[in-house]
């Protein structure tokens, strides 16, 4: 009755539910009803389930990624009540060095900034910069808003005053006020992992069918992190915000096609590349849940990055040349 309960409070049907009672039985989970709380014992069941429907041949049933689906957004949520108790921060004294800030000054711009160190009366930053910035501009005093992004956290903002201008650690930085008030906005919809894994990137044209996947290998691009509603990765010089994208990679030697925009990015100029901060496009229920089984780490290790691009290659070329092959009467 416990575990109905709990099931029922979680959003699932009766024959969900029974459903998720014979993956329990069969996951030798002891306390049923304590899946609804635990997010390694929820896994523990979506594995189940997955290796049950490919035995039975199941798997490329749309009921299967109907209920598949359901049990990743409830197991998401479980991680993200996780992180969200765990990783929040509730003062500037906690930011860790090396953080990368953003600096706005009203009536100037946005600048690039990163922490230098943080003590207990001062918190001290990179001189900030951007394209525009003169060299010559004078920061003390100055009243600036600093907004940044904590991995696997979420994002905050701080208004705060330039007390002095100085070097640290062999750089020209800033000296800024503590604030013991952190604004936490922009938080994370949904459980990012690291995967660096190597990656095709195309433009995406206004005519274009964004999921058809490619079969030619485009801009070679490094994956940094995934998650199902959009992604990181690297790439030679400067991106743009805003710019129509799709990043295209191998999970389990299956091709899969995540198309976007990008919402961020952190160009480095002494090395000409950009790590990049792509929101996807509501996803194929079927791609969705192939990518949440490699966050949940679900998928079998795969050496073979580029196999599925040379599959899909080595059948265009196959198609070509049965075509050629045939007499022109009879070509499509």
């Amino acid at each position: 009755m416990q575990f109905f309960s709990k099931g029922k409070e979680a959003g699932f049907n009766i024959k969900e539910m029974e459903q998720l009672r014979r993956l329990v039985s069969n996951s030798s989970i002891a306390d049923a009803a304590s899946i609804f709380k635990s997010q390694k014992q929820f896994e523990t069941v979506i594995r189940s389930m997955i290796n049950a429907v490919r035995l039975s041949g199941e798997y490329n049933n749309p009921e299967t990624h109907e209920f598949l689906s359901k049990l990743f957004d409830y197991c998401n949520k479980l991680g993200m009540e996780a992180v969200d108790t765990s990783a929040r921060i509730t003062n500037t004294r906690q930011i860790s060095e090396g953080q990368t800030l953003r600096v706005l000054v009203t009536g100037t711009g946005v600048f690039r900034s990163e922490v230098v160190k943080s003590s207990g009366n001062y918190l001290t930053i990179s001189r900030p910069v951007n394209s525009k910035s003169s060299a010559s501009m004078q920061w003390e005093g100055l009243k600036i808003s600093v907004y940044f992004w904590r991995e696997d956290d979420a994002g905050y903002v701080f208004d705060t005053e330039v007390i002095d201008e100085v070097f640290s650690k062999g750089i020209s930085s800033l000296k800024v006020e503590h604030n013991d008030s952190l604004f936490r906005t922009q938080k994370r919809r949904s459980l990012r992992v690291k995967f660096r894994k190597q990656a095709f990137l195309y433009l995406v044209e206004e005519r274009d069918n964004p999921h058809s996947l490619e079969k030619y290998a485009g801009l070679k691009v490094m994956l940094d992190d995934i998650s199902d509603t959009g992604c990181a990765f690297r790439v030679s010089g400067q991106a743009t915000i805003g710019q129509r994208l799709k990043v295209q990679f191998s999970l389990d030697r299956n091709p899969v096609c995540m198309p976007g925009t990008i919402r961020s990015v952190d160009y480095n100029r002494e090395a000409n590349n950009s790590l990049v901060h792509m929101e996807a496009d509501q996803l194929p229920i079927v791609t969705r849940n192939h990518i949440l089984c490699q966050v949940f780490d679900l998928l079998p290790e795969d050496d073979e990055d580029e196999l599925p691009f040379r599959i899909l290659e080595e059948e265009a070329n196959a198609s070509e040349t049965k075509e050629s092959m045939r007499p022109k009467n009879m070509r499509r």
